[in-house]
């Protein structure tokens, strides 16, 4: 497999799952926005400073995404980081844009992660980000 680049993104991040009826919220903001609605629910993931805390939510997400574009008809990236990553006993939500895969990992378990990450031969820029 192909020895990635990543950084890390620099503000903690939060998944947040609302109803399905729910309209896209206001506060659904920072440098790394993503909005997903299913038949069943609203996902949300932004920065965690935005979400209120009566939202159902879970906190101190780290993403991790690979610099560059990984063209969509690659096969096995996510399947190859996602082992490396259950070896290491490290839980991981994936969203994947056009260009390229993010990995969100606990804020606790990054040191992990990265650890697994380097170990497999890919390299990471950043530290982890303060609250």
């Amino acid at each position: 497999m192909t020895a990635f680049h990543f950084r890390v993104h620099p503000e903690r991040l939060a998944i947040a799952r609302l109803d399905r009826s729910a309209a896209f919220p206001a506060w659904a903001q920072g440098g790394f926005v993503n909005l997903a609605r299913t038949a069943d629910e609203v996902s949300v993931v932004c920065s965690q400073a935005h979400v209120p805390a009566a939202v159902r939510h879970e906190r101190d997400r780290v993403a991790l995404g690979i610099v560059g574009v990984v063209e969509m008809t690659t096969i096995g990236v996510l399947a190859a980081l996602c082992g490396a990553l259950a070896r290491a006993q490290v839980s991981v939500f994936v969203i994947s844009t056009y260009d390229t895969d993010w990995l969100i990992v606990r804020a606790e378990q990054f040191p992990a992660a990265r650890a697994a990450l380097e170990a497999a031969g890919h390299r990471i820029e950043g530290e982890l980000p303060s609250d």
